[in-house]
């Protein structure tokens, strides 16, 4: 999630549990531990020099329910020893630290960018994708809570406050994960219906909603995009067909870096052949297909290079290639998308196919 998120939801929970007589305390604590985890970029930018090593390594070490437990308990036992509020305090204390630290990863998790909770184990990063990474239908009833209780201090309405907009946020997380059900089970029936029962699938809300939802399912050639607005769309999802070249990928799957952006984005990747603007030659990029849309995505990675068409590929320095502008996720256009179903002749809504692309119709 966004930072003003993390900041306000670690806020919350730690000024919640504290001592009253502590809340303002608490409300810094927590902004500052909620703000901890993200740290990982600063150590990541300064030993790395891999781009898609920087990308993908996000999210690890300081984001695992294995290692977060032990980070909280030794910052509790330092400020037991140095600090007068944990002191008299120890037990509050030491849970509203560990509550600060840990929902941080677990509301990573419910982005599509993916959560390493299991570091040092290396199964895909968790993505449970029922929220977009900024979410303002979330995030805006903690803002309010800490609001007041920061004005408030050790009275009892700051408690009340802080303890609704811990309730309402929550259940407005719980939503979005009906929401989430609602937009997969019309997307995998016209899925199975088109013979994609079994494909490799995913869903993740468009900017800024939970009311717009885009699916995505792998095929043999390429993959399937549509996408559902909750309270607009009737009939069947629409999916747009788009082209993958899959034997180039194939060729360079053993590669290092292919193997850890497949890991990173849980299989779902794209890859076409751009020409080397440093060159003569032709570049294999690789396309994260879970953060952006066709054809602009927020991952994209040089990972091999050829000098002409018959020769094979050569591994490269990952390079992350600049986005390509959609032009059909600016506010008005998802505002209008949501209310109102495309017609048939105008459907894909979010960008035309690309020339070797073509659509593929609902019932």
């Amino acid at each position: 999630m966004d930072s003003i998120t993390q900041i306000v939801l670690a806020a919350s929970l730690s000024a919640a549990i504290a001592p009253p007589e502590n809340r303002r305390a608490a409300l810094l604590a927590g902004a500052a531990l909620g703000t901890l985890p993200d740290l990982d970029s600063l150590p990541l930018a300064l030993m790395v020099d891999n781009s898609l090593e920087l990308v993908t390594g996000h999210r690890g070490l300081t984001h695992s329910l294995l290692v977060l437990p032990f980070i909280g308990w030794l910052i509790w036992a330092i400020f037991r020893r140095y600090g007068r509020r944990v002191k008299a305090s120890p037990t509050r204390w030491f849970w509203a630290i560990q509550a600060a630290l840990i929902t941080h990863p677990l509301i990573d998790a419910c982005t599509v960018y993916g959560t390493q909770l299991l570091w040092p184990f290396t199964p895909p990063p968790t993505m449970w994708a029922n929220i977009f990474i900024i979410d303002p239908m979330y995030t805006i009833w903690l803002l309010l809570g800490c609001t007041v209780a920061l004005i408030a201090g050790a009275r009892p309405l700051a408690q009340k406050a802080l303890i609704a907009g811990l309730a309402f946020s929550t259940a407005y997380l719980g939503w979005t994960f009906i929401a989430k059900a609602q937009a997969d089970h019309a997307a995998r029936e016209e899925l199975a219906r088109l013979g994609y029962a079994d494909a490799p699938y995913f869903s993740v809300p468009t900017p800024l909603n939970t009311l717009l939802w885009r699916s995505v399912a792998l095929t043999e050639d390429g993959f399937l995009e549509g996408e559902r607005s909750l309270v607009a769309d009737t009939g069947p999802t629409r999916f747009s067909r788009y082209s993958s070249d899959t034997e180039s990928l194939a060729a360079v799957n053993a590669l290092p870096n292919v193997q850890r952006l497949r890991w990173f984005s849980n299989g779902f990747v794209k890859a076409h052949v751009v020409p080397d603007a440093n060159g003569d030659g032709e570049l294999l990029v690789l396309s994260d297909l879970r953060m952006g849309a066709e054809p602009d995505y927020a991952f994209s990675f040089a990972v091999a290079g050829r000098t002409d068409p018959d020769a094979p590929w050569e591994p490269i320095q990952p390079r992350l290639m600049p986005r390509k502008p959609r032009g059909g996720w600016d506010i008005p256009s998802l505002w209008e998308r949501i209310w109102h179903e495309p017609t048939p002749e105008l459907a894909p809504v979010q960008g035309e196919p690309e020339p070797d692309t073509f659509r593929t119709e609902g019932a």
